[in-house]
This record gives structure tokens, C-alpha cells and sequence, in this order.
């Protein structure tokens, strides 16, 4: 008796064990994952599913787990405090990673971005608030954050920067010291603020070279000084700056100015620099929509690295020696001496770019490129400099006749119709009453010469039939008539006629398509 009823007991458990482990099969993931953010406190973050479009933002997995990181908060937050970012780091060297959230309070109007500290509490086994402090920032998408080792101790620094509401810049350095002196210890901060940085201008980090022994844990290393550029007072020039350059000093525990040097701007007619720089809707980026190239120190230009601004469709494009990067114009905002723009790769949506443009002459900008701190901050980046705008640098060169110019003035005939080359950068195509318009630029790259056009506008003046058409040359190029297209071509030069051949310019450099090539001959 007892025995069967052993057996049958032993058979109801595997039963309820089968029914158990079928149940949790089929619950949805989102639920597992539901319970599993309950277990560990972490607030569960709701990622928008792409409507099956392969070119969805969130297409990627990759890329969504990192959007994933840079906005999941392990704390909750209050009502109205919304997030803008998140920074994962340990600052402790404890097992846990410690969190740094930043957050806008929207139901305070033109309130200050917030930065939290949110550190694993052992004995709760949940994050809490432990420190927070606001920052000078008011404009949000202006703001970004990143650590670094500023005073070469390998303390753990909290660098800030964005912009106040007036246009003026700020930077904030808050070094990681918990109970670090009497103050800390009696208000229990965790971060001491030793830098506090606004100018109407620009403000960087300077970095130092450090000896190996730095990097293999031996020595000290030389600290990283901050240098802002703003408006000399003490002068009539608008153009004309001061550098205030600001040092650590160990005995006072902060930042503090060590040095002052006057840089003189260009001499412009004072009329037309205060209608650019006026901060008016516009006026500024319709001034840079154009290709500009980089001028070296002794006034030489760099045939392989340039730069086109493109406020009409939103883009930025960088040109170098190898690659070119598209970049989504986010957000922009005048600043006293130009724009402060916000820029996102197209490509790779988690690489962003916030880019200082500032007036140097009425043909030249300056231009200061920082990528996202979170990753690197960098005080000498590749992009920094001056850039001439390229029909003046065009016209400055004597021996322009033998560079690969990007603009010309030329008509060409050929299978796709008439083309016209435009001294603006603009081409028109007309073909059979078709008019197809757009931008276009030539370029060197790998050491060989090459063509982009970019369709803006295609026009019809005669009826289409209903019928598809082919991508061939009665549509118009390559890519038929569809507009907002790239096409990208090399150019092979035989007395006046161009030879184009489509090509697709990679991460792996350029790949011909042997379609077919077009041959470009001069209009009589």
C-alpha cells in the first residue's frame, strides 16, 4: 500500500515538475526579463521594434544594446525628471559598477541638467541615490559627459560640458574624493567640483604626452591643463579672443588660471561679421553651406581632408585621404563667434560628434571636432583647424591647373544627357525632358581621382508611362530618378573627355561595380 502510493506521489511531482518547466517555456521573454529587472532592481527599458525596415535604427542588435546602456537608469527616478544620458563606470574598485545619470527636470522650465551618483548598496542589494548635483548646462542636447584621469594621479575626474541658454560654454570637472577633507566629510559629497568653466566661446581640454611608466602603473604623469577662448574686451575687433588657459594646483585642490595670451582675429568689415554672428535663424549656417578644405599652418591646403556642410538636407560630410563619414545634423545653436552643432553617424548611430564652428574670415572657418567623451576626449583631434571655403582656396593656388579641383565650369554631353557643371558645386542633367539637379564634387582618393553626385531634385516635363522603367541611361544615371541618391564614380581623363566607372566607396576602400562606364565629351 504504502509502496503505491510512493509511486504515485513520485508521479503527480514529475507531472507538476513537467507542467512547471512548460509554463516558464511559454511565457514571453519580456516577462522573464520583467522578473528578472524585479530581482535586481534595474528599471526595465522599453526598446521601439522596427517595423521589419532594415534600416530601422534599432535594427542592429549591437546597437541597440548600446543605446540600451546609455539611457537604462538602475535607480528609479521622480516624476518629471527625465534622462538624458547614463555613464556606467567604477569609481570605487568595488565588484559593482557605480552609475552616472543625468537628468532634466521638465516640470522646471529652463531648469539645469542634473547629474546623479548611484552606487550598490551590499546590504539593500539594490542602487541607491548617493549624491547629486547640478550642472550649468540649460540646453540639453548640448550636453555630454565622459571620465578621465585630468590631474595624472589616476584619479577618477567627471568631465561635463554643453551650453547655457545664452550661448555660453561650459565645462565642469568633478573629481571622484569621497569624505576628501572636513566639507566632504560633514556633507557627505562624493564628487568635489575643481573645475567650473563658462566663457562666450570655446573651452577644451588640453591633453600632455605621458611617460610609459604612467601607463604601466609606475609614476605620476604631467596633468592636462583647460584652455577657453573668449572675446578680448579690450578691443574694438570682434574676431579678436583671449586664451585663458587654466592649470591644476595641488595646494588650493582646483583649476585655477595660469596663463593669458591675446589672439588676434581677422580685420572684417564690421557691418557684415555682426549680421553673421547676430545668433538670427539661419544666417549662420546658410554662411558655411558649402565645401571647405583644411588649410595647414603655413597656409597650405590639404587636397585629401575636407569638410561639406549641408544645413539644407542635415548632413555633414567629412572627406579625408581614404573614407568618407556622413553625419545627421542633430540640433545647432549660435554661439558668439559661429554654431555649436550636434551631429550623429549615420551609419553607426552611436558614434556622435559635436562640432564648434567658428567665424575666421569671411572665407575661412575655424573648426574644432570633439567625438562622444564617453568614449575619448581628445585635445588634438585630426578634424581640428582652420578650413578655407574652396572656391577661394581654389583661386589663391597657381599650380591649381594640375590638382583635382572640386568644383568646375564645364558642359559635357553624353548617354545620359546634357551635364553642367556648375562653379557652386551644382550639376543639372537633362535628358529627353527630364531635368535631374543636384550637388557634386571631385576628389581624390587611394591617389586615384573620382565624382560624387548627389540627386537633390528630378523633374519631368512629359508624361511617364505606368510601365517600370530600367536603371539603365535612358533613366537618368545608374540610379534612375530617385531622389536624395549618391552615386559615386572614378574619373579617367583623356584630353577633354572624363570616362566615369561606378564605384562603392567602403570601410575596405573603393570597389568597382563593372556596370558599365559613361563617357562625359565636351559641348561645342
Amino acid at each position: 500500500m504504502i509502496r503505491n502510493f510512493l509511486v504515485a506521489l513520485g508521479v503527480i511531482l514529475a507531472s507538476a515538475a513537467a507542467l512547471g518547466l512548460g509554463f516558464l517555456v511559454s511565457q514571453p521573454q519580456d516577462r522573464l526579463l520583467a522578473a528578472r529587472d524585479r530581482e535586481t532592481g534595474r528599471p526595465r527599458l522599453i526598446v521601439p521594434q522596427g517595423g521589419g525596415d532594415g534600416d530601422s535604427e534599432y535594427s542592429s542588435q549591437a546597437e541597440r544594446m548600446a543605446y540600451e546602456d546609455s539611457v537604462s537608469t538602475r535607480i528609479a527616478l521622480k516624476d518629471g525628471e527625465t534622462v538624458l544620458s547614463v555613464l556606467n563606470q567604477d569609481f570605487d574598485g568595488d565588484p559593482a559598477e557605480e552609475q552616472i545619470i543625468a537628468y532634466r527636470d521638465y516640470q522646471e522650465k529652463d531648469g539645469p541638467v542634473r547629474i546623479i551618483y548611484a552606487d550598490y548598496d551590499e546590504a539593500l542589494r539594490l542602487y541607491r541615490r548617493v549624491w547629486e548635483a547640478p550642472t550649468a548646462v540649460t540646453m540639453p542636447f548640448t550636453f555630454s559627459m565622459g571620465v578621465q584621469d585630468l590631474i595624472g594621479d589616476r584619479s577618477v575626474c567627471l568631465v561635463v560640458t554643453g551650453m547655457e541658454n545664452q550661448g555660453t560654454q561650459t565645462l565642469a570637472v568633478f573629481r571622484y574624493s569621497p569624505g576628501d577633507g572636513p566639507e566632504g566629510r560633514e556633507t557627505g559629497d562624493v564628487f568635489r567640483n575643481i573645475a567650473d568653466i563658462r566663457i562666450e566661446g570655446s573651452v577644451r581640454i588640453r591633453e600632455a604626452e605621458r611617460p610609459q611608466s604612467y601607463h604601466q602603473g609606475i609614476s605620476r604623469g604631467p596633468g592636462f591643463s583647460i584652455a577657453a577662448y573668449g572675446h578680448d574686451a579690450e578691443s574694438q575687433n570682434m574676431l579678436d579672443q583671449v586664451e585663458i588657459v587654466y592649470s591644476f594646483n595641488p595646494e588650493t585642490g582646483r583649476y585655477e588660471q595660469s596663463k593669458l595670451t591675446k589672439v588676434p582675429g581677422s580685420q572684417i568689415e564690421q557691418r557684415r561679421l555682426r549680421e553673421l554672428l547676430s545668433g538670427a535663424p539661419g544666417v549662420f549656417e546658410n554662411f558655411i553651406h558649402d565645401l571647405w578644405y583644411f588649410a595647414g599652418p603655413q597656409g597650405t591646403l590639404d587636397n585629401g581632408q575636407y569638410i561639406y556642410f549641408d544645413p539644407p538636407n542635415r548632413e555633414i560630410i567629412f572627406f579625408d585621404d581614404g573614407a568618407q563619414q556622413v553625419f545627421r545634423w542633430q540640433n545647432s545653436s549660435p554661439t558668439r563667434y559661429g554654431l555649436y552643432v550636434t551631429s550623429q553617424n549615420i551609419s553607426v548611430t552611436t558614434l556622435r560628434r559635436t562640432i564648434d564652428i567658428e567665424l575666421e574670415s569671411l572665407d575661412s572657418v575655424r573648426v574644432k571636432v570633439f567625438e562622444d567623451v564617453r568614449l575619448k576626449i581628445r585635445a588634438d583631434n585630426t578634424w581640428d583647424g582652420s578650413y578655407r571655403r574652396a572656391l577661394s582656396a581654389r583661386e589663391d593656388l597657381p599650380d591649381s591647373r594640375d590638382r583635382s579641383l572640386p568644383y568646375v565650369d564645364a558642359r559635357y554631353k553624353s548617354s545620359i544627357g546634357s551635364i553642367r557643371f556648375a562653379p557652386d558645386g551644382s550639376y543639372e542633367i537633362v535628358s529627353a525632358g527630364d531635368t535631374r539637379r543636384g550637388h557634386y564634387a571631385f576628389f581624390r582618393i587611394e591617389g586615384r581621382e573620382a565624382l560624387e553626385l548627389r540627386s537633390t531634385e528630378s523633374r519631368s516635363t512629359e508624361p511617364r508611362s505606368a510601365e517600370p522603367q530600367p536603371a539603365d541611361s535612358s533613366a537618368g544615371g545608374l540610379y534612375g530618378n530617385r531622389q536624395d541618391a549618391r552615386e559615386t564614380y572614378l574619373v579617367e581623363r583623356s584630353e577633354n573627355s572624363l570616362t566615369l566607372s561606378p564605384i562603392l566607396i567602403g570601410t575596405a576602400g573603393i570597389r568597382e561595380l563593372n556596370e558599365g562606364t559613361i563617357m562625359l565629351t565636351p559641348e561645342q
